[in-house]
């Protein structure tokens, strides 16, 4: 009998251990080190280990490491990865209507955007958990406006630019494509480069972004008109999120959707004050005129139109962000 319960004692002791392995969560991002988000979610990752006991552990490969959008998707799909960090429309080939927000030039401020993202948020991150993928609320990325070495104030005017936009971003290309700009595509880390020597001469960025990328120092004129509203989302797919205890799940979920909370807002704050800095840096900001503006919006309308016909964003969610912004625009 005690040969027995040695023998039982002895199979636990070897049991235990696999029972309670951790599920090691790993997630790819653009975002550098160092920045507002990894720092968000490395303390994030820190607070999961410690409230799970160790049972889940989140391990983050940030700036890039791990490819563009396309390779991390596809490293996800064969479960290299468990989720990454990226823009929203990197999940459109699972949630087309992920890229609703990106109509360009619709919105004409960030009041707008809130009154739509209000009521619209949960529809996206409800259309993403269909398609396999568990998010925790959507991080601004923020207003990309034209950025310029001489004035634009139309369509026209930036289509003589030699005008970067980022390459791998389908959206973006066809936007380009239904406005007639002939882009030069290129890589973030090849954009100053370009713009030292003059390869390129206008660009399409959040504020931010050619801050903390020294591409503001390259630039003359900011067109003070917001090109495109911009997002991202931390998104684990269902494969490996589902590997993971109900219980444990609930603390993943609780302490995610917070770090997502403050890098949300921490965006807000950040870009606000980047076009504001922009003017500091001897950047002149160009406001069109009104009828410029009115130009603009019909150039708005058609592209977006296409976009729909083309299946980027649904008619039926277009309709309902429009309506916000109709109701919104008339208070």
């Amino acid at each position: 009998m005690k040969n027995i319960l040695l023998v039982g004692a002895l199979l636990t002791s070897f049991i235990a251990p696999i029972t309670q392995a951790a599920t090691k969560v790993k997630i790819a991002t653009q975002y550098p080190d160092g920045t507002y988000s990894l720092i968000q979610l490395r303390d994030a990752a820190k607070q999961i280990k410690e409230r799970t006991e160790g049972r889940v552990e989140i391990k983050l490969y940030p700036g890039g490491v791990q490819g563009g959008n396309t390779t991390v998707l596809k490293k996800i799909n064969k479960g290299l990865l468990g989720g990454a960090m990226l823009e929203g429309g990197a999940f459109a080939a699972d949630y087309a209507d992920s890229q609703v927000y990106n109509a360009p030039m619709f919105f004409n401020g960030y009041d707008e955007v809130d009154a739509v993202r209000a009521e619209l948020d949960s529809v996206i991150e409800s259309g993403l958990s269909d398609a396999g993928w568990n998010t925790f609320g959507l991080i601004e990325g923020g207003f990309a406006y034209a950025m310029t070495n001489n004035p634009v104030t139309s369509v026209t005017e930036l289509k003589q630019q030699k005008l970067w936009l980022p390459s791998n971003d389908p959206l973006v290309a066809r936007i380009a494509q239904e406005l007639e700009i002939s882009p030069i595509y290129l890589g973030i880390g090849e954009v100053l480069t370009s713009l030292q020597t003059n390869s390129i001469n206008a660009i399409v960025a959040p504020p931010v972004a050619a801050l903390a990328l020294q591409w503001f120092s390259k630039v003359k004129y900011v067109t003070d008109v917001p090109f495109m509203y911009t997002y991202g989302t931390l998104a684990i797919s269902d494969k490996i999120f589902n590997k993971i205890s109900a219980e444990d799940q609930i603390i993943v979920r609780e302490v995610l959707t917070a770090a997502v909370v403050l890098m949300d807002e921490d965006s807000r704050k950040e870009n606000l004050k980047a076009f504001d800095a922009l003017a500091s840096q001897n950047i002149k900001s160009i406001e069109p005129t009104d009828e410029q503006k009115k130009a603009l919006a019909i150039e708005s309308q058609g592209a977006i139109k296409a976009l729909i016909e083309g299946g980027e964003f649904s008619q039926q969610i277009f309709d309902q962000m429009k309506s916000i912004v109709e109701k919104h625009r008339a208070l």
